[in-house]
């Protein structure tokens, strides 16, 4: 059966307002988002003197719930352990810099990238490591427990001979680094920046070799994790991500943060 231009377009525009009304009403029945968060990972989430939470993720998941008006809530725990306290359901999503990857898929699923952010190891000024097997064997190399960097490291380094060290919190790391008990660092790179270099106790250390690039192992952007099936939060989130990219609300919090472009579109 044919319609007339007419009929199609008001056909259209019922179903147009059919999706809205839809949408609008799959957000405003989510009345609160609690977001899992590991809270030593400076500049995407970390604890103000006063023990107030801060970062660009927290920025974004406080940005999502006044988008939806609904109630943020935030619930910390070890980075290795999210993926187990979402399944168990010790909250809705996982916001902490958490990148996509296949294997993480596997087990969880994820709203759509919202920024990139590329891998860089930190050591010792002058050090000359690089970021090679060849370069790093016999080396003891810090990553933060649960991490696509841990993942890489594993793969990639270890079975060179080089000693990659899990911790539980990316402060954990750097202490160590500093004092001596390891000689490299993996990890984001603004996380390095912002978290480590341009800070008092990161004097004396430096960006070693380019970053790290590997699709597979380090996955193409980060996303907030949720569970397999639960469409009605997914849905309503990535369209908040939607909106918030478009009128360039998540531009802007990451120039708080941020000297690059790390949103993706």
């Amino acid at each position: 059966m044919k319609l007339s231009w007419q009929k199609t377009a008001a056909l259209a525009a019922f179903v147009g307002a059919a999706v809205t009304a839809t949408a609008h009403a799959t957000a405003t029945e989510i009345k609160e988002i609690r977001f899992g968060v590991e809270a030593s990972y400076a500049p995407f989430e970390s604890k103000s003197p006063a023990g107030d939470l801060q970062g660009f993720d927290i920025d974004i998941g406080n940005a999502v719930c006044a988008k939806l008006k609904t109630k943020c809530v935030w619930v910390e725990n070890s980075f290795d352990g999210l993926i187990p306290a979402l399944q168990a359901r010790k909250f809705s999503a996982i916001n902490s810099d958490m990148s996509i990857t296949d294997q993480r898929r596997a087990v969880i699923d994820f709203t759509d990238p919202i920024y990139v952010i590329p891998n860089q190891m930190i050591a010792k000024k002058g050090s000359g490591l690089q970021p090679t097997p060849a370069s790093l064997k016999g080396k003891h190399v810090g990553v933060l427990q649960g991490t696509i960097q841990e993942t890489y490291a594993k793969a990639k380094w270890a079975p060179a001979g080089v000693d990659v060290v899990p911790y539980q919190t990316q402060d954990q790391v750097y202490a160590d680094l500093v004092a001596g008990r390891l000689d490299a660092s993996f990890q984001d790179a603004e996380a390095a920046s912002k978290g480590f270099l341009k800070k008092p106790q990161g004097a004396g250390f430096e960006f070693a070799g380019p970053a790290v690039s590997d699709e597979k192992l380090l996955g193409s952007g980060v996303g907030f994790g949720l569970r397999k099936g639960d469409a009605q939060l997914k849905d309503a989130v990535n369209q908040a991500l939607k909106e918030l990219k478009a009128d360039g609300t998540i531009d802007k919090l990451a120039a708080k943060y941020f000297d690059v472009k790390v949103v993706l579109k």
